[in-house]
């Protein structure tokens, strides 16, 4: 079949095989381009590992540190004929990727809040490899089945306490405007808290450790996000930050447990960047656009791949120290904070609109992002062939 790319509301609902396998050759490359890393780990546990940060989490310990590489996702394969997720297709030509130069990289499809899909991965670690020496959790989901109680719990973007106004951009069309967005209840925060806060981390964690799959000196680390003054009622003051809040002091409670062996729980607050979370946040893409625009003319732009080597290779290994801030994240949107970035960008914000939308901002670059997600737009891809749409996990 051809497949076409088909967008509807903020996600692309089709993706391209052979794209994908691009773009995951794409990032491989780029750390290929690096010098091998030392002290690197060597078992590596990744959860949410098949797009975004937890994909390149997955690449750079492999092919900056030949790691065996464990991942957990919940993607769906083909089906009837239609085309798999874009998550899928990534996890496929990863593996192919790793097995063609000898890396060990198996990976578990399912719902990684569940307790099955935990003990299946404590159980393929001991039999494969005994333990893992670093645990990644890059979890991005909308829901969450409580694996005790059977709950289940729906986050929400929403603003805290107050009402929140602000202009958003839809990335398809173009169009700059307004949105307002009430505040969420208690009940909604909780909820928030229950998906996309450190409870599920640290039931991992505790889940390798019990199942003798952790290495002694283990490290962990978790993604956040903060964000400017732009975007702080919607994210670091809404609902998701009072999530991030709940992330951070699991891993203060982690750090406790494994810093005595000589390993660590960290919280790396990431750069902003088109992924498949952010594009559902209101308000965010616009700020991103205006960010792309001021950091590329910079020479500062980094992507998922880019951030992650550099998490490894100056925060995490290598002889680096971590560089906590005064709350001990470590602090990967360095860059994107600089006083000069965001000076730039609160500038363009209040003047930009629809009609001056490609001229203030890098709103074509935001979106060729985007369709790289879901492997469109790639050179060398032919995207009027004829592709099968069904492509088999190799460790499946």
């Amino acid at each position: 079949m051809i497949i076409q790319p088909k967008i509807r509301g903020f996600i692309c609902v089709t993706a391209h095989p052979e794209g994908c396998d691009a773009h995951v050759q794409q990032q491989i490359d780029y750390v290929r381009t690096k010098a091998n890393l030392r002290e690197m780990p060597k078992r590596v546990l990744v959860i949410g590992a098949s797009t975004g940060y937890g994909l390149a989490s997955r690449i750079v310990p492999a092919f900056a540190g030949r790691a065996a590489t464990v991942g957990v996702f919940f993607e769906r394969p083909s089906e009837n004929g239609k085309p798999a997720s874009a998550g899928w297709y990534n996890s496929c030509a990863f593996e192919r990727a790793a097995n063609a130069v000898g890396l060990y990289a198996k990976s578990i499809n399912g719902d990684a809040f569940s307790s099955e899909i935990k003990d299946r991965t404590v159980e393929l670690i001991r039999k494969d490899l005994g333990t893992v020496d670093l645990v990644v959790y890059s979890l991005a989901s909308p829901r969450r089945t409580h694996p005790k109680t059977g709950e289940t719990y729906k986050s929400v973007l929403k603003p805290v306490e107050k009402t929140f106004t602000a202009k958003t951009v839809d990335t398809d069309k173009g169009l700059v405007t307004d949105i307002s967005i009430e505040p969420a209840s208690e009940q909604e925060i909780s909820d928030t808290v229950q998906v996309m806060g450190g409870e599920d981390w640290e039931m991992w964690i505790d889940a390798l450790e019990k199942g003798g799959a952790l290495a002694e000196g283990a490290k962990t680390v978790a993604y956040s996000y903060i964000g400017p003054d732009l975007t702080w009622a919607i994210y670091r003051n809404g609902t998701i930050g009072r999530a991030k809040e709940d992330l951070e002091a699991t891993a203060r409670k982690l750090h406790q447990k494994l810093s005595p062996s000589g390993g660590g729980a960290f919280v790396s607050v990431n750069k902003a960047l088109v992924t498949q979370a952010s594009s559902a946040i209101p308000v965010v893409p616009l700020y991103i656009s205006l960010l792309y625009k001021v950091m590329k003319q910079k020479g500062l732009h980094e992507g998922c791949i880019e951030q992650i080597q550099r998490l490894f290779a100056d925060r995490l290994y290598n002889g680096a120290s971590a560089q906590l801030d005064e709350a001990s994240r470590i602090r990967m949107d360095d860059w994107e904070m600089l006083a000069d970035v965001q000076s730039e960008v609160a500038a363009l914000w209040p003047s930009v609109t629809t009609e001056n939308l490609p001229q203030c901002s890098d709103i074509q670059g935001y979106r060729e992002e985007f369709l790289r997600l879901f492997g469109f737009g790639l050179s060398g891809v032919d995207y009027t062939a004829d592709v099968s749409p069904e492509v088999a996990l190799p460790s499946a």
